[in-house]
């Protein structure tokens, strides 16, 4: 498993653009974490799916909803990861109205996952191999922190836990 100190896994994911940007063109567009890291103050939080309960209902809305501290505590971006496509995480974003906020960034074949060290076996449901619920603070493409939520708690991976870490 990933550990503080540890640099992110050297993957592409996924983020579905609405709109045409500078160098992005509307639809998926790849994200290689290596790059997009660099030199930046990441909040990272990483969950088991898209559109479920308690990742649309609590997870994301707080993240949404301490924005402007992450911000002011040093924060550059806020990125959500969940293993699932960049259509659906583009819905999602949609859904939640994360835009210019949270990039709401698709592991597909969980390889950022699998790479991190941090899958959830969830065959069983129906639902293949997730990502554990966690959260991180990334500076320059390195773990400052890491908090990985037992099975089936959120408790450690919100955006207030995360905040005061940025914070401290």
């Amino acid at each position: 498993m990933i550990k503080v100190g540890d640099t992110l896994p050297d993957v592409t994911l996924q983020e579905y653009s609405e709109v045409e940007g500078e160098g992005c063109s509307i639809g998926p567009n790849p994200v290689k974490v290596k790059e997009a890291a660099a030199g930046k103050t990441i909040a990272l939080f990483a969950l088991p799916g898209a559109f479920t309960p308690t990742c649309s209902a609590k997870h994301v809305p707080g993240y949404l909803q301490k924005f402007d501290d992450l911000k002011k505590a040093g924060v550059d971006e806020i990125w959500c990861v969940s293993v699932n496509d960049a259509f659906v995480m583009g819905a999602w974003a949609r859904d939640q109205k994360s835009a210019g906020k949270v990039r709401m960034l698709a592991d597909g074949s969980a390889d950022f996952a699998k790479a991190a060290g941090l899958t959830l076996d969830l065959n069983a449901r129906g639902m293949g191999t997730r990502s554990t619920r966690y959260s991180m603070l990334v500076k320059d493409g390195k773990v400052a922190s890491l908090n990985v939520e037992a099975p089936g708690k959120f408790e450690v991976s919100d955006a207030e836990t995360l905040l005061a870490q940025a914070k401290g």
